[in-house]
């Protein structure tokens, strides 16, 4: 075996181990898209505020945008959050234990506590510890808000009795403390007991935003017969109900009117292909695969070399060496580590993929093909519209695989977290742009006309879409994401234009960073 083969195995082995782990790992930690459907309820209560008196022609839609009992809704989405958050409490809790109890043994059967068997349970150990005091918090805070659902709708014993909860909780800290304050103050309004309330408007604007912020300062003036402040609050309000019901119109009505439009070209695409079959825009035959002058083992070596090694292996190594810690680093620094590691990665993938390749120069027409002077706008767009209904079903059935677990990219939570317009633009920079791009290149660009030189083109558009959502590493987004890919990989053989599938990624990752950005300002 010829020695840069077997080079090449032994970089193939080290670089999918840490691939492997992580998708491992990603089976126990959350998915994003939970936060996602609080921040969204979060939004529509801020909304369910504004009074429609004022565009009393519009009032018929407001059943359309924010349901017909807003309040029992999110009542029930922050009794399932709260389920789900106990359930996860209870899987760390159990796996702390399993971890004291082989500790134990080992103490039992008079190992040293400086030993090494020992000693390598105390990192999971520390981690374990900290998910529960995180998951602690949360719960906190989930029983915070549920309790002032319950007190709006009038059910004022359910709602003591959760913020009491709190009281009982492991209060082992400043902020658990907050909340146990927070939780007081709260049920003494609701029992109209305003002699024990120092600090209140203030504990309650630092610990609650939004909609529940609202409400509870609300009831604060009502109790404490502060009207001037009530009708500042009131007027405040309505400012805040209006610019949310904006953004619910943007977040729910144009996916939801994109997704109409690209199901109907999708209907419109496969009467097409059962009228004109080889002839229809969804036909994908031989006749498309591409003449690419490399072997499998070029492809294999720019896969794992210029995307898995750099990614997993090199770049983590040249930070550490660096003493870059992201997890120390506020949300601008982040941003900018994570847009400077995505250049660092697309630059030096790119680099090997130039080096592999070189000597296949000049490459044929219809390789890397950047035509500008094209129909490509319409085939990205075409594909955007088409992906949108796909990736919505596909991923409402992964939802119920995955119930909430299975990981989410970390950029994701990041942005959602994020209302500040630098840190955006970082992003937008990073997912709308730089993903795109080399994106395209190593999986459309390169990867799927390699493998039609070995396997039929539809089975290379699968291979390579899979490959590409196993890429971001975590488990609950490989079939969405493969979804997207198989659209991206169609676009892609039918336009044979990079642009078009980079316009349909752009497009994606745009949508989807407008919307967590939105969702994000629920909590203002």
């Amino acid at each position: 075996m010829p020695i840069k083969r077997v080079i090449l195995i032994i970089i193939t082995i080290i670089s999918l181990i840490p691939v492997f782990l992580s998708l491992i790992a990603s089976i126990n930690q959350p998915q994003v898209q939970s936060d996602l459907q609080l921040y969204q309820t979060n939004l529509v209560l801020q909304a369910s505020e504004f009074s429609w008196d004022e565009l009393s022609e519009l009032k018929e839609g407001r059943n359309v945008l924010l349901g017909n009992d807003p309040y029992q809704l999110a009542l029930t989405q922050y009794q399932k959050a709260q389920q789900d958050a106990k359930n996860n409490l209870e899987k760390l809790e159990n796996s702390l234990q399993k971890i004291d109890s082989q500790v134990t043994t080992l103490k039992d059967n008079e190992i040293n506590l400086n030993s090494q068997p020992i000693t390598s349970f105390m990192p999971e150990n520390r981690q374990l510890k900290e998910k529960i005091r995180e998951q602690e918090k949360f719960l906190n805070e989930l029983n915070l808000k549920l309790g002032i659902l319950e007190a709006y709708q009038g059910n004022n014993a359910v709602a003591i009795k959760t913020w009491d909860n709190i009281n009982h909780q492991f209060l082992e800290n400043e902020q658990t403390t907050s909340l146990e304050k927070t939780a007081n103050i709260l049920s003494n309004l609701w029992n109209s007991q305003t002699q024990s309330l120092p600090d209140a408007e203030a504990t309650l604007k630092n610990q609650l935003t939004g909609w529940f912020r609202y409400v509870s300062l609300k009831k604060l003036y009502q109790v404490q017969t502060r009207q001037d402040d009530l009708l500042s609050l009131e007027r405040q309000q309505q400012t805040l109900a209006f610019q949310a019901l904006i953004k619910v119109s943007s977040v729910a009505l144009i996916p939801l009117l994109g997704g109409a439009i690209g199901l109907g070209l999708l209907i419109f695409f496969l009467i097409q292909l059962a009228l004109k079959k080889e002839n229809s825009v969804l036909a994908i035959d031989q006749t498309l695969a591409w003449k690419t002058p490399w072997d499998w083992e070029i492809t294999w070596q720019v896969l794992v070399v210029g995307f898995f090694f750099i990614g997993q292996i090199i770049l983590p190594i040249l930070f550490s060496l660096l003493n870059l810690d992201a997890s120390q680093f506020n949300l601008r620094e982040k941003a900018v580590y994570v847009l400077a590691s995505y250049f660092a990665l697309a630059l030096s993938g790119i680099g090997v993929l130039y080096l592999s390749i070189k000597r296949f120069f000049p490459l044929p027409k219809d390789l890397f093909r950047f035509k500008w002077l094209s129909n490509w706008i319409i085939w990205g767009i075409g594909g955007y519209l088409t992906a949108l209904p796909l990736v919505v079903i596909v991923s409402l059935i992964n939802q119920k695989i995955w119930q909430g677990q299975g990981g989410s990219n970390p950029l994701l939570s990041l942005a959602l977290e994020s209302q500040d317009t630098v840190v955006l633009v970082i992003f937008f920079v990073t997912a709308a742009v730089a993903a795109p791009i080399y994106e395209e290149i190593m999986f459309r660009g390169f990867l799927l006309p390699s493998l039609t030189r070995y396997i039929p083109v539809w089975a290379a558009i699968g291979l390579s879409a899979l490959l590409f959502a196993v890429a971001h590493l975590n488990l609950s987004e490989v079939l969405p994401l493969a979804m997207l890919g198989v659209i991206l990989g169609v676009v892609y053989t039918r336009s044979r234009n990079l642009l078009a599938s980079m316009l349909l990624h752009s497009l994606w990752n745009s949508g989807t960073l407008i919307s967590l950005f939105l969702l994000g300002s629920s909590g203002t």
